[in-house]
Protein backbone atom coordinates (compact mmCIF):
# COMPACT_ATOMS: atom_id res chain seq x y z
CA UNK A 1 0.00 0.00 0.00
CA UNK A 2 1.41 3.38 -1.07
CA UNK A 3 2.17 5.77 1.79
CA UNK A 4 2.59 9.16 0.86
CA UNK A 5 4.58 12.04 2.46
CA UNK A 6 1.20 13.62 3.61
CA UNK A 7 0.71 10.82 6.09
CA UNK A 8 3.56 12.07 8.38
CA UNK A 9 1.84 15.68 8.71
CA UNK A 10 -1.36 13.57 11.18
CA UNK A 11 1.57 12.54 13.31
CA UNK A 12 1.90 16.95 14.41
CA UNK A 13 -1.92 17.63 14.61
CA UNK A 14 -1.68 17.24 18.15
CA UNK A 15 0.96 19.57 18.51
CA UNK A 16 -0.90 22.25 16.31
CA UNK A 17 -3.93 21.64 18.25
CA UNK A 18 -1.70 22.46 21.29
CA UNK A 19 -0.60 25.69 20.42
CA UNK A 20 -3.88 26.56 18.58
CA UNK A 21 -5.30 26.53 22.44
CA UNK A 22 -1.92 27.61 24.20
CA UNK A 23 -4.32 30.64 25.67
CA UNK A 24 -6.11 28.19 28.07
CA UNK A 25 -2.98 26.23 29.32
CA UNK A 26 -4.59 23.57 30.77
CA UNK A 27 -6.29 22.42 27.73
CA UNK A 28 -3.39 22.51 25.57
CA UNK A 29 -1.34 20.10 28.21
CA UNK A 30 -3.55 17.54 28.12
CA UNK A 31 -4.04 17.67 24.34
CA UNK A 32 -0.41 17.48 24.17
CA UNK A 33 0.10 15.02 26.68
CA UNK A 34 -3.06 12.72 25.08
CA UNK A 35 -1.21 13.60 21.69
CA UNK A 36 1.58 11.15 22.31
CA UNK A 37 -0.75 8.30 22.87
CA UNK A 38 -2.00 9.33 19.99
CA UNK A 39 1.11 9.05 18.10
CA UNK A 40 1.86 5.82 19.40
CA UNK A 41 -1.38 4.40 18.54
CA UNK A 42 -1.20 6.01 14.96
CA UNK A 43 2.68 4.50 14.78
CA UNK A 44 1.79 0.69 15.66
CA UNK A 45 -1.37 0.57 13.71
CA UNK A 46 0.02 1.56 10.79
CA UNK A 47 -1.50 3.99 10.04
CA UNK A 48 0.89 6.00 8.65
CA UNK A 49 3.97 2.89 7.78
CA UNK A 50 3.18 -0.78 8.21
CA UNK A 51 4.87 -2.38 11.02
CA UNK A 52 7.71 -5.17 10.64
CA UNK A 53 5.64 -8.29 9.36
CA UNK A 54 8.93 -9.98 9.60
CA UNK A 55 8.63 -11.54 12.76
CA UNK A 56 6.00 -10.92 15.59
CA UNK A 57 6.09 -8.00 18.25
CA UNK A 58 7.68 -10.22 20.86
CA UNK A 59 10.04 -11.03 18.92
CA UNK A 60 11.16 -7.40 17.76
CA UNK A 61 11.06 -5.52 20.77
CA UNK A 62 14.27 -4.59 21.09
CA UNK A 63 14.13 -2.38 17.55
CA UNK A 64 13.73 1.35 18.21
CA UNK A 65 10.15 1.59 17.54
CA UNK A 66 9.19 -0.48 19.75
CA UNK A 67 11.64 -0.12 22.55
CA UNK A 68 13.64 2.73 22.09
CA UNK A 69 10.39 4.91 21.59
CA UNK A 70 8.32 3.34 24.22
CA UNK A 71 11.36 3.90 27.13
CA UNK A 72 12.27 7.08 25.66
CA UNK A 73 9.06 9.07 24.69
CA UNK A 74 7.75 7.48 27.57
CA UNK A 75 10.00 9.21 29.92
CA UNK A 76 10.26 12.17 28.21
CA UNK A 77 6.45 13.08 27.36
CA UNK A 78 4.15 10.70 29.72
CA UNK A 79 5.56 11.13 33.38
CA UNK A 80 4.95 15.02 33.14
CA UNK A 81 1.58 14.24 33.95
CA UNK A 82 2.47 14.31 38.18
CA UNK A 83 3.87 17.46 38.14
CA UNK A 84 1.49 18.94 36.14
CA UNK A 85 -1.79 17.39 38.41
CA UNK A 86 0.25 18.93 41.21
CA UNK A 87 0.38 22.22 39.58
CA UNK A 88 -3.61 22.40 39.30
CA UNK A 89 -4.19 20.39 42.26
CA UNK A 90 -2.87 23.53 44.78
CA UNK A 91 -4.59 26.90 45.58
CA UNK A 92 -1.12 27.87 45.44
CA UNK A 93 -1.14 31.66 43.22
CA UNK A 94 3.29 31.21 43.41
CA UNK A 95 2.60 28.39 41.28
CA UNK A 96 0.32 29.97 38.46
CA UNK A 97 2.74 30.64 36.45
CA UNK A 98 4.69 27.77 36.34
CA UNK A 99 0.90 26.04 34.48
CA UNK A 100 1.66 27.94 31.09
CA UNK A 101 5.38 27.11 31.12
CA UNK A 102 4.55 23.20 31.71
CA UNK A 103 1.89 23.05 29.26
CA UNK A 104 4.45 24.97 26.37
CA UNK A 105 6.75 21.99 27.71
CA UNK A 106 4.47 19.94 26.65
CA UNK A 107 3.43 20.99 23.46
CA UNK A 108 7.25 21.00 22.31
CA UNK A 109 7.01 17.48 23.60
CA UNK A 110 4.53 16.41 21.36
CA UNK A 111 6.11 18.19 18.58
CA UNK A 112 9.22 16.09 19.52
CA UNK A 113 7.87 12.67 19.71
CA UNK A 114 5.68 13.23 16.55
CA UNK A 115 9.36 14.42 14.91
CA UNK A 116 11.34 11.72 16.41
CA UNK A 117 8.85 9.09 14.87
CA UNK A 118 8.77 10.64 11.33
CA UNK A 119 12.39 9.96 11.55
CA UNK A 120 12.01 6.38 12.90
CA UNK A 121 9.69 5.65 9.87
CA UNK A 122 10.69 7.78 7.22
CA UNK A 123 14.06 5.63 7.54
CA UNK A 124 12.53 1.92 8.15
CA UNK A 125 12.84 -0.42 5.78
CA UNK A 126 12.01 -4.11 6.52
CA UNK A 127 13.34 -7.35 5.99
CA UNK A 128 17.06 -6.08 6.17
CA UNK A 129 19.54 -7.18 3.45
CA UNK A 130 21.29 -9.68 5.43
CA UNK A 131 25.27 -9.72 4.77
CA UNK A 132 26.54 -11.84 7.05
CA UNK A 133 25.17 -15.34 8.33
CA UNK A 134 26.59 -17.24 11.53
CA UNK A 135 25.58 -21.07 13.04
CA UNK A 136 23.06 -20.52 15.48
CA UNK A 137 23.70 -23.61 17.28
CA UNK A 138 26.94 -21.84 18.48
CA UNK A 139 25.17 -18.49 19.63
CA UNK A 140 24.21 -19.95 23.22
CA UNK A 141 28.02 -20.65 23.93
CA UNK A 142 29.11 -17.21 21.99
CA UNK A 143 26.84 -14.98 24.19
CA UNK A 144 28.26 -16.28 27.39
CA UNK A 145 32.12 -16.16 25.98
CA UNK A 146 31.12 -12.12 25.48
CA UNK A 147 29.44 -12.03 28.28
CA UNK A 148 32.56 -13.32 30.13
CA UNK A 149 35.65 -11.76 27.67
CA UNK A 150 33.53 -8.15 27.69
CA UNK A 151 33.44 -7.42 31.45
CA UNK A 152 37.21 -7.52 32.12
CA UNK A 153 37.49 -5.45 29.04
CA UNK A 154 35.44 -2.76 29.80
CA UNK A 155 37.24 -2.54 33.40
CA UNK A 156 40.59 -2.27 31.32
CA UNK A 157 39.56 0.32 28.87
CA UNK A 158 38.58 2.55 31.77
CA UNK A 159 41.80 2.44 33.28
CA UNK A 160 43.72 3.41 29.64
CA UNK A 161 43.95 7.00 28.83
CA UNK A 162 42.25 7.45 25.83
CA UNK A 163 40.18 4.56 25.85
CA UNK A 164 37.65 5.11 28.52
CA UNK A 165 34.71 6.32 25.93
CA UNK A 166 34.86 2.18 25.32
CA UNK A 167 34.01 1.42 29.22
CA UNK A 168 30.10 1.64 28.95
CA UNK A 169 29.70 0.28 25.68
CA UNK A 170 31.37 -3.01 26.67
CA UNK A 171 29.83 -3.09 30.11
CA UNK A 172 26.48 -2.82 28.65
CA UNK A 173 27.40 -4.99 26.32
CA UNK A 174 28.82 -7.37 28.65
CA UNK A 175 25.55 -7.12 30.68
CA UNK A 176 23.20 -7.83 27.28
CA UNK A 177 25.03 -10.85 26.33
CA UNK A 178 25.27 -12.31 29.50
CA UNK A 179 21.36 -11.80 30.01
CA UNK A 180 20.42 -12.96 26.49
CA UNK A 181 22.66 -16.11 26.98
CA UNK A 182 20.65 -16.39 30.34
CA UNK A 183 17.49 -16.83 28.52
CA UNK A 184 18.73 -18.99 25.98
CA UNK A 185 20.18 -21.59 28.96
CA UNK A 186 17.50 -22.04 30.42
CA UNK A 187 14.97 -23.41 27.64
CA UNK A 188 17.65 -25.13 26.14
CA UNK A 189 17.99 -26.33 30.26
CA UNK A 190 22.24 -26.27 29.77
CA UNK A 191 22.68 -26.87 33.30
CA UNK A 192 26.27 -25.23 32.98
CA UNK A 193 25.65 -22.30 30.73
CA UNK A 194 22.56 -21.56 33.34
CA UNK A 195 25.06 -21.30 36.32
CA UNK A 196 27.39 -19.10 34.71
CA UNK A 197 24.95 -16.62 33.27
CA UNK A 198 22.79 -16.35 36.29
CA UNK A 199 25.89 -15.99 38.58
CA UNK A 200 26.61 -13.08 36.13
CA UNK A 201 23.31 -11.74 35.65
CA UNK A 202 23.33 -11.91 39.99
CA UNK A 203 26.78 -10.03 39.80
CA UNK A 204 25.48 -7.39 37.95
CA UNK A 205 21.96 -6.71 39.41
CA UNK A 206 23.65 -6.55 42.77
CA UNK A 207 26.05 -4.29 41.70
CA UNK A 208 22.87 -2.14 40.11
CA UNK A 209 21.36 -2.28 43.63
CA UNK A 210 24.17 -0.48 44.90
CA UNK A 211 25.17 2.07 42.01
CA UNK A 212 22.73 4.31 43.86
CA UNK A 213 20.87 5.01 40.90
CA UNK A 214 17.05 3.14 40.08
CA UNK A 215 17.55 3.10 36.13
CA UNK A 216 20.17 0.39 36.17
CA UNK A 217 17.42 -2.13 38.48
CA UNK A 218 14.51 -1.33 36.39
CA UNK A 219 16.48 -2.26 33.27
CA UNK A 220 18.00 -5.25 34.72
CA UNK A 221 14.48 -6.53 35.14
CA UNK A 222 12.49 -5.04 31.73
CA UNK A 223 15.51 -6.72 29.63
CA UNK A 224 15.70 -10.12 31.06
CA UNK A 225 11.49 -10.44 30.64
CA UNK A 226 12.16 -9.34 27.19
CA UNK A 227 14.94 -12.26 26.34
CA UNK A 228 12.34 -14.67 28.23
CA UNK A 229 9.04 -13.31 26.59
CA UNK A 230 9.44 -15.49 23.61
CA UNK A 231 9.97 -18.86 25.18
CA UNK A 232 7.93 -17.82 28.32
CA UNK A 233 5.01 -15.45 27.28
CA UNK A 234 2.72 -16.33 30.25
CA UNK A 235 5.13 -16.53 33.05
CA UNK A 236 6.73 -12.99 31.59
CA UNK A 237 3.37 -11.37 31.55
CA UNK A 238 2.26 -12.60 34.97
CA UNK A 239 5.84 -12.11 37.08
CA UNK A 240 7.68 -9.05 35.24
CA UNK A 241 4.84 -6.86 34.60
CA UNK A 242 3.45 -7.02 38.54
CA UNK A 243 7.26 -6.93 39.46
CA UNK A 244 8.24 -3.51 37.08
CA UNK A 245 5.13 -1.76 39.03
CA UNK A 246 6.56 -2.88 42.26
CA UNK A 247 10.00 -1.81 41.44
CA UNK A 248 8.34 2.02 40.42
CA UNK A 249 6.36 1.80 43.62
CA UNK A 250 9.01 1.03 46.19
CA UNK A 251 12.31 2.19 44.42
CA UNK A 252 12.31 5.81 45.73
CA UNK A 253 11.93 4.37 49.16
CA UNK A 254 14.95 2.07 48.47
CA UNK A 255 17.02 4.53 46.76
CA UNK A 256 16.37 7.49 48.99
CA UNK A 257 17.77 5.17 51.89
CA UNK A 258 20.20 3.88 49.83
CA UNK A 259 21.99 7.44 49.24
CA UNK A 260 21.44 8.49 52.87
CA UNK A 261 23.62 5.95 54.37
CA UNK A 262 26.09 5.87 51.35
CA UNK A 263 26.80 8.87 49.91
CA UNK A 264 25.73 11.19 53.30
CA UNK A 265 26.51 9.67 56.12
CA UNK A 266 29.26 7.48 54.02
CA UNK A 267 28.40 4.08 55.17
CA UNK A 268 29.60 0.85 53.44
CA UNK A 269 27.96 -0.10 50.33
CA UNK A 270 26.66 -3.41 51.77
CA UNK A 271 25.47 -1.41 54.55
CA UNK A 272 23.43 1.06 53.07
CA UNK A 273 22.21 -2.01 51.12
CA UNK A 274 20.97 -3.59 53.66
CA UNK A 275 19.52 -0.70 55.97
CA UNK A 276 17.97 0.13 52.15
CA UNK A 277 16.54 -2.78 51.89
CA UNK A 278 15.03 -3.12 55.41
CA UNK A 279 13.31 0.18 55.23
CA UNK A 280 11.12 -0.26 51.88
CA UNK A 281 10.31 -3.87 52.88
CA UNK A 282 9.00 -2.26 56.28
CA UNK A 283 7.46 0.39 54.07
CA UNK A 284 9.12 3.39 55.77
CA UNK A 285 8.92 6.26 54.11
CA UNK A 286 6.82 5.85 51.43
CA UNK A 287 5.64 9.10 51.64
CA UNK A 288 8.40 10.02 49.67
CA UNK A 289 7.20 8.26 46.23
CA UNK A 290 4.87 11.65 45.11
CA UNK A 291 7.41 14.06 45.38
CA UNK A 292 9.43 11.39 43.16
CA UNK A 293 6.64 11.07 40.84
CA UNK A 294 6.17 14.68 40.54
CA UNK A 295 9.89 16.22 40.56
CA UNK A 296 11.95 13.34 39.76
CA UNK A 297 10.55 10.81 37.46
CA UNK A 298 10.23 13.61 34.91
CA UNK A 299 12.66 16.46 33.75
CA UNK A 300 10.17 19.23 33.20
CA UNK A 301 10.17 21.26 35.79
CA UNK A 302 14.03 22.28 34.81
CA UNK A 303 12.80 22.33 31.44
CA UNK A 304 10.38 25.56 32.62
CA UNK A 305 13.33 26.82 34.03
CA UNK A 306 15.44 26.92 30.66
CA UNK A 307 12.28 27.76 28.89
CA UNK A 308 12.08 31.44 31.49
CA UNK A 309 15.56 31.80 30.80
CA UNK A 310 16.10 31.27 26.23
CA UNK A 311 15.44 32.98 23.97
CA UNK A 312 14.72 36.08 26.84
CA UNK A 313 17.69 36.62 28.91
CA UNK A 314 19.90 33.62 27.22
CA UNK A 315 19.75 33.59 23.09
CA UNK A 316 19.37 30.49 21.25
CA UNK A 317 22.76 28.25 20.59
CA UNK A 318 22.66 27.96 17.03
CA UNK A 319 24.87 25.13 16.25
CA UNK A 320 27.40 25.82 18.94
CA UNK A 321 26.11 23.01 20.82
CA UNK A 322 26.63 20.59 17.34
CA UNK A 323 30.16 21.90 17.63
CA UNK A 324 30.49 21.30 21.08
CA UNK A 325 28.97 17.68 20.12
CA UNK A 326 31.79 17.04 17.69
CA UNK A 327 34.82 18.27 20.01
CA UNK A 328 33.34 15.72 22.80
CA UNK A 329 33.90 12.71 20.33
CA UNK A 330 37.65 13.21 19.75
CA UNK A 331 39.51 11.68 22.14
CA UNK A 332 41.48 13.12 24.77
CA UNK A 333 44.53 11.41 23.79
CA UNK A 334 44.67 13.62 20.50
CA UNK A 335 43.86 16.69 22.12
CA UNK A 336 45.34 16.75 25.90
CA UNK A 337 43.74 20.20 26.00
CA UNK A 338 39.84 19.64 24.93
CA UNK A 339 37.59 21.45 27.04
CA UNK A 340 36.08 18.90 29.66
CA UNK A 341 32.20 17.89 28.47
CA UNK A 342 31.16 18.19 31.52
CA UNK A 343 32.05 21.34 31.95
CA UNK A 344 30.66 22.50 28.21
CA UNK A 345 27.27 21.25 29.51
CA UNK A 346 26.93 22.81 32.72
CA UNK A 347 27.80 26.13 31.23
CA UNK A 348 24.33 26.28 29.79
CA UNK A 349 22.81 24.70 32.72
CA UNK A 350 24.72 27.85 35.12
CA UNK A 351 23.17 30.60 32.61
CA UNK A 352 19.73 29.61 32.52
CA UNK A 353 19.71 29.66 35.75
CA UNK A 354 18.85 26.04 37.38
CA UNK A 355 21.57 25.45 39.39
CA UNK A 356 24.08 28.13 40.95
CA UNK A 357 27.96 27.89 39.68
CA UNK A 358 30.21 26.14 42.43
CA UNK A 359 27.32 23.30 43.25
CA UNK A 360 28.03 20.30 43.86
CA UNK A 361 24.61 19.51 42.13
CA UNK A 362 24.57 17.82 38.34
CA UNK A 363 21.93 18.89 36.26
CA UNK A 364 22.42 18.17 32.70
CA UNK A 365 19.71 18.91 30.50
CA UNK A 366 17.87 16.55 28.37
CA UNK A 367 18.32 15.87 24.39
CA UNK A 368 15.30 17.71 23.84
CA UNK A 369 16.21 20.59 25.60
CA UNK A 370 19.30 20.60 24.35
CA UNK A 371 17.25 21.08 20.59
CA UNK A 372 15.17 23.80 22.29
CA UNK A 373 18.10 25.72 23.16
CA UNK A 374 19.10 25.38 19.64
CA UNK A 375 16.65 27.05 18.16
CA UNK A 376 13.32 26.90 19.63
CA UNK A 377 10.56 24.83 18.04
CA UNK A 378 12.47 24.37 14.68
CA UNK A 379 15.71 22.70 16.92
CA UNK A 380 13.18 20.27 18.58
CA UNK A 381 11.73 19.73 15.13
CA UNK A 382 15.54 19.06 13.63
CA UNK A 383 16.71 17.41 16.59
CA UNK A 384 14.54 14.81 17.42
CA UNK A 385 13.62 13.89 13.38
CA UNK A 386 17.85 13.59 13.54
CA UNK A 387 17.56 10.60 16.63
CA UNK A 388 14.70 8.57 15.20
CA UNK A 389 16.82 8.71 11.84
CA UNK A 390 20.14 7.84 13.41
CA UNK A 391 19.27 5.14 16.30
CA UNK A 392 16.85 3.56 13.10
CA UNK A 393 19.85 3.21 10.77
CA UNK A 394 21.94 1.83 12.97
CA UNK A 395 19.85 -0.84 13.95
CA UNK A 396 19.78 -1.97 10.33
CA UNK A 397 23.28 -1.58 9.77
CA UNK A 398 23.39 -3.97 13.32
CA UNK A 399 21.15 -6.38 11.75
CA UNK A 400 22.76 -6.23 8.32
CA UNK A 401 26.33 -6.79 9.69
CA UNK A 402 25.15 -9.73 12.31
CA UNK A 403 23.20 -11.74 10.53
CA UNK A 404 19.64 -10.58 11.25
CA UNK A 405 17.64 -9.52 14.45
CA UNK A 406 18.76 -11.54 17.67
CA UNK A 407 22.54 -10.60 17.36
CA UNK A 408 22.27 -7.52 15.11
CA UNK A 409 19.60 -5.89 16.92
CA UNK A 410 18.78 -7.79 20.89
CA UNK A 411 22.72 -7.79 21.75
CA UNK A 412 24.54 -5.44 19.72
CA UNK A 413 22.42 -2.46 19.25
CA UNK A 414 20.94 -2.44 22.21
CA UNK A 415 24.60 -3.53 23.96
CA UNK A 416 26.09 -0.63 22.51
CA UNK A 417 23.28 2.23 22.23
CA UNK A 418 21.32 1.51 25.10
CA UNK A 419 21.90 5.33 25.98
CA UNK A 420 19.63 6.27 23.20
CA UNK A 421 16.59 4.27 25.22
CA UNK A 422 16.99 7.77 27.71
CA UNK A 423 18.82 10.18 25.84
CA UNK A 424 21.11 12.47 27.03
CA UNK A 425 22.39 16.45 26.30
CA UNK A 426 24.04 16.53 22.67
CA UNK A 427 28.10 16.20 23.65
CA UNK A 428 27.19 12.86 25.63
CA UNK A 429 24.92 11.28 23.18
CA UNK A 430 27.53 12.50 20.23
CA UNK A 431 30.60 10.70 21.94
CA UNK A 432 28.52 7.27 23.11
CA UNK A 433 26.93 6.83 20.15
CA UNK A 434 29.75 7.53 17.61
CA UNK A 435 32.59 5.28 19.66
CA UNK A 436 29.74 3.21 20.11
CA UNK A 437 29.54 2.55 16.34
CA UNK A 438 33.44 2.07 16.14
CA UNK A 439 32.83 -0.23 18.78
CA UNK A 440 30.51 -2.19 16.73
CA UNK A 441 32.84 -2.37 13.85
CA UNK A 442 35.35 -3.04 15.86
CA UNK A 443 33.39 -6.30 17.05
CA UNK A 444 32.00 -7.17 13.50
CA UNK A 445 35.61 -7.41 12.52
CA UNK A 446 36.15 -9.83 15.16
CA UNK A 447 33.68 -12.29 14.85
CA UNK A 448 34.19 -12.58 10.62
CA UNK A 449 38.10 -13.02 11.61
CA UNK A 450 37.18 -15.54 13.96
CA UNK A 451 35.02 -17.34 11.34
CA UNK A 452 32.10 -17.06 13.44
CA UNK A 453 30.51 -14.59 11.24
CA UNK A 454 30.48 -15.62 7.19
CA UNK A 455 29.25 -13.58 4.15
CA UNK A 456 26.27 -14.50 2.96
Amino acid sequence: MNRGLERYLLLYIPWVLAYLLRADPVMSYFISWLGSFYIFYMCYAGKIKPMPKDLSVGEQIMRPVYIVQIIFIGYMACTSIFYFINLISYQDLSLDDKIPLAAQCQQYYVLGHAAFVTGILACMKYPVEIKYTYDKSRLANVLMVMAIVCLPLSILSNKIPGLSQFYIQLSSLSFFAGTLALAFAIPLQKLANTAICGFLYATNFYQALVSGFKEPIIISILVLGIFLYPSYKRTVSVVFIPLLILLFVYLPTYNQVFRQNAWADNADSDEAYEAALDATLNAEGTSNNWDFLVYRLSEVDMFTTFIQSTPEKVDYYGLSLVQQSVYAIVPRIFWPSKPITEEMVMERVYDAGVVYRGSAVSAKPAYIVDGYLSGGWLGVLLSLFAYGAVVQLISQKAEELFGGYLLGVALIFSGLFQIVWRGLSFEFMSNSVFWGFITMLIIHRIMVGANFLRRV
